[in-house]
């Protein structure tokens, strides 16, 4: 089972809250997305990273 672990991005506290209590802004999950060969959606994200950045 995979733990519930998740980081603030702005204080970087580490938390099993969804929100911060340091600060209390929403907490998010510290693992990047599993890498899959098989990417149906890499293209859309490709285009969407381009526009943006």
């Amino acid at each position: 089972m995979r733990s519930t672990i998740l980081i603030c991005k702005k204080c970087n506290a580490f938390t099993l809250e969804l929100f911060c209590i340091k600060c209390g802004i929403q907490t998010s999950n510290p693992l990047p997305p599993k890498f899959s060969p098989e990417d149906k959606y890499g293209k859309y994200r490709r285009m969407l990273k381009e526009k943006f950045n």
